[in-house]
C-alpha cells in the first residue's frame, strides 16, 4: 500500500538524506517544528518501513578495491534463477545485486583487489551457471555521482558525492573497522554508544570518523528508503554516446546535479558509457525525463536502453572490504 507524507515528513527525510547524523535540534530548525516532534515523525517513518536503515555512504577504492560491473540476461527458468540469486547472496566477493525487468534481469557489482584477481573469480562464476545465462556484458565502474534525494521536495540544488574514482589502499585497523561496521548500517548512532560500542573514547571515535572523512572511505551519511512504499519506481539507464566532449560531459553533470529525481550519474567501462538513475511515480514521467535528455543532448546521445529495478540487496563483500587490513 502507497503511504503519503506530508510536507514536514517529506523535509525531514529530504534532510537526513543530505545528512542522517544531523542533531535533532538543528533539523527541527530547519523544519521548523520542535525537536520532540522531529524524533517522533522520524520514529514513524522508521516503524512504516520508509526509513529502512541509516546508512554511511563507504568507498570501496579508498580501500584498495576496484569495482566491477556484470549485466546478465537470464533464461526464463524461475527455479534456476531463484537458485542463482541465492548463491549469489552468499558470494563474499559481491558488492550490491539488483534483480530488473528490461534491458537486463540482473546486475551486480564484484569487489575485486586486482584484475586477474577478477578474472579468475568472474569466470569461475559464471562458467557453473553458463546454461542459466543468455547473454552478459562485463564492465567498470569508473565513478559515480550520488545525488542526494530531491525528489522528496523537488528540489533543483542538488548535492553530491563522488564515489569510485581512484584506488588508494588506505589502511584500517581494528577500531576503524568496528567503527565502520557500525556506522555502516547504523549511521545515526549518538556518538557516545558509538565509544561504548568500540570501547573507546568520544575523544578518539571522532578524531577517527574525520580522519576517515578526510580520506574518503566515508563519503557521507544517508537513508535508504523503501521506494515501493512510497509508490515509486526506480529506472537505470544505459546510454549511448555519439562524441562527448567536456563541455558536453560538465552541462550533462549539471543538468543530473539539478533534476529533482536524479539518483545517480554512473560513468563506466563497458559498451555504453553512462548509466544515470531516476526515482519517478510512474513510466510515463520516466519517459518524459529521457525524452528531455535526448532532446537537449542530441547531439551527444546515440542510443540507450532501461530497466526498472525491482530489488536490490547490499551482499556479503560490504562487510568483507570492512575487515581489518
Amino acid at each position: 500500500m502507497e503511504l503519503k507524507l506530508d510536507l514536514t515528513d517529506k523535509k525531514i527525510l529530504a534532510e537526513l538524506d543530505k545528512n542522517c547524523r544531523i542533531p535533532s535540534t538543528k533539523l527541527a530548525k530547519i523544519v521548523n517544528k520542535s525537536r520532540q516532534t522531529v524524533d517522533y515523525r522520524i520514529e514513524q517513518l522508521q516503524k512504516k518501513g520508509i526509513i529502512e536503515k541509516f546508512i554511511t555512504s563507504i568507498n570501496p577504492n579508498k580501500l584498495g578495491y576496484y569495482m566491477f560491473k556484470v549485466y546478465l540476461k537470464l533464461e526464463n527458468i524461475p527455479k534456476e534463477r531463484e537458485n542463482f540469486f541465492a548463491e549469489l547472496k552468499q558470494n563474499k566477493d559481491i558488492y550490491w545485486m539488483g534483480v530488473s525487468d528490461g534491458a537486463f534481469d540482473c546486475v551486480f557489482a564484484i569487489l575485486s583487489k586486482n584484475i586477474p584477481e577478477y578474472y579468475e573469480k568472474i569466470n569461475i562464476l559464471l562458467s557453473k551457471w553458463q546454461p542459466l545465462i543468455v547473454s552478459k556484458i562485463l564492465g567498470t565502474m569508473v565513478d559515480t555521482r550520488q545525488y542526494n534525494k530531491k525528489f522528496f521536495t523537488n528540489d533543483k540544488d542538488g548535492t553530491y558525492t563522488i564515489f569510485g574514482g581512484d584506488v588508494v589502499k588506505n589502511e584500517i585497523d581494528g577500531l576503524d573497522s568496528k567503527l565502520l561496521n557500525i556506522l555502516a548500517n547504523d549511521a545515526r548512532i549518538p556518538i557516545t554508544q558509538l565509544a561504548r560500542k568500540t570501547n573507546s573514547t568520544i575523544e578518539i571515535i571522532q578524531a577517527r570518523i574525520k580522519k576517515l572523512e578526510q580520506k574518503g572511505v566515508i563519503l557521507g551519511y544517508r537513508i535508504a528508503v523503501d521506494f515501493n512504499k512510497l509508490g515509486l519506481e526506480f529506472f537505470k539507464v544505459f546510454i549511448y554516446f555519439r562524441t562527448l566532449s567536456k563541455e558536453d560531459e560538465k552541462s550533462m553533470f549539471e543538468w543530473m546535479r539539478t533534476h529533482p529525481k536524479a539518483l545517480y550519474y554512473i560513468r563506466s567501462l563497458a559498451p555504453w558509457e553512462m548509466e544515470p538513475e531516476f526515482v519517478v511515480e510512474n513510466y510515463k514521467e520516466f519517459n518524459e525525463i529521457i525524452n528531455e535528455l535526448r532532446k537537449k543532448f542530441h547531439k551527444v546521445i546515440k542510443n540507450y536502453e532501461h530497466l526498472i529495478m525491482v530489488s536490490e540487496s547490499w551482499m556479503p563483500a560490504y562487510k568483507e572490504m570492512l575487515k581489518e587490513n
